[in-house]
């Protein structure tokens, strides 16, 4: 998550310029015909540019609301994440007959955040983390922590070396670890080392937390519909070949009234005013398309990490435990992941 005021010119035009070079190919191609070999009859109708520029206008704007709201309900799950996992730590802190479990259920569901962490980095198919631009940007700007660290590492410390194996070697990490929580919990609850009310509390909390699973796992394992990105990427693509076949002619009629050096030469402003108005259009698809999947590693990413790391520090110090042992959460280059 980018937290300055905004990203720079720069920034913007480095992460988009192998489209803009296509576009600048795309542009040339009919001005040179035009103008250098007197195809005038490649010029297209102005109001085929408006019909299909409208249409590429609702359906990029259709997608980018749409992506934008995938990232916000994930913020909002894992802001009740945070909020759950608060509450995990201050009910776990009020176990008065066995002081010994607040340790080990406060570490467990570290676990289970890191488990979680690493589930939701895992690459898919039709995410763009990967795409020669989002890939040259995060070398150059941030390391993601879970491509660089491992589950097992991390795991380390917090787990018993029984629930460790036994974790390492499930398929569902997350689910194993909210059901050893429970097998503790209901323990407890039949050598009445925990009150009934606080029992009841806490196995709630681990049904939120499942659901809270759930959710995350919805929106990283359902993208964005295919069908929908599809034909945005198509009508974008088919403006961007069209519309300078469709602004020779215009710039031309320009020719009428210039004098001087332009005179007669106005058809290759079409070029920059092509490239420029293809460029609007081609960077709002691509903005939609690094929004549509908030957990894949990228710079506009939910940050769960930063998240996480969050409550590890909370949660050491309620235990009386070193928090400096823990990265501090801090961004890369203004970019929280």
């Amino acid at each position: 998550m980018k937290i300055t005021k905004s990203y720079t010119l720069a920034e913007f035009l480095d992460w988009t310029r192998r489209k803009t070079y296509i576009l600048l190919v795309l542009a040339a191609i009919p001005a040179t015909l035009y103008q250098v070999f007197g195809l005038t009859w490649i010029a297209a109708p102005w109001s085929v540019a408006v019909l299909l520029g409208t249409a590429t206008s609702f359906i990029v704007g259709f997608k980018n609301a749409q992506t934008y709201q995938r990232t916000v309900e994930a913020q909002q799950v894992w802001s009740s994440i945070v909020g759950a996992s608060r509450y995990w730590g201050l009910t776990c802190r009020m176990l008065p007959t066995n002081a010994a479990m607040f340790p080990v259920l406060l570490h467990r569901h570290l676990a289970w955040l890191a488990v979680l962490r690493h589930q939701l980095r895992l690459p898919r198919v039709w995410e763009s983390a990967n795409s020669r631009a989002n890939a040259e940007y995060r070398q150059k700007y941030f390391t993601v922590h879970e491509h660089s660290v491992s589950l097992d590492a991390e795991l380390q410390g917090l787990l018993s070396e029984a629930d460790l194996q036994q974790v390492l070697g499930a398929a569902n990490k997350g689910g194993l670890l909210l059901a050893l929580q429970s097998e503790d919990l209901r323990a407890l609850s039949a050598r009445q080392e925990i009150a009934a009310l606080y029992h009841a509390e806490l196995q709630k909390t681990i049904k939120e937390l499942l659901d809270h699973h759930s959710r995350v796992e919805r929106i990283k394992n359902f993208p964005y519909p295919r069908q929908y990105a599809t034909i945005n990427t198509l009508f974008v693509w088919c403006f961007a070949l069209l519309l300078p076949f469709c602004l020779v002619r215009e710039f031309d009629r320009l020719n009428e009234s210039v004098t001087g050096l332009l005179a007669g030469h106005m058809v290759w402003l079409s070029v920059p005013f092509s490239v420029l108005v293809s460029w609007m259009y081609m960077s709002l698809d691509q903005v939609g398309e690094s929004t549509e999947n908030p957990f894949e590693g990228g710079a506009n990413d939910v940050p769960i990490t930063h998240l996480c790391r969050v409550i590890e520090h909370e949660f050491r110090e309620m235990l009386g435990e070193d928090a400096g042992q823990v990265p501090a959460p801090a961004p890369q280059q203004q970019i929280l992941l």
